[in-house]
């Protein structure tokens, strides 16, 4: 497992996904990254800080998003 820290684009509170860029990664963002349903979403808004764990370091569809902070 692998522990990064990014920076949230944009939620979609339907399916509780977020598109994230991370942490050094200026350009390209991820899409559709899931939330864990323990964030509220009133928390989940554009341009915080997030702590997203890889439970695949080659696959970002196995990424979940645990935390999100200032």
């Amino acid at each position: 497992m692998i522990i990064e820290k990014g920076l949230l684009k944009g939620f979609n509170s339907t399916d509780y996904t977020a598109a994230v860029m991370l942490t050094g990664s200026f350009k390209t963002f991820m899409e559709k990254v899931v939330v864990a349903r323990s964030i509220p979403s009133s928390a989940m808004t554009a341009g915080r800080r997030v702590v997203i764990l890889f439970f695949d370091s080659y696959s970002c569809r196995d990424a979940l998003i645990i935390a999100a902070y200032d």
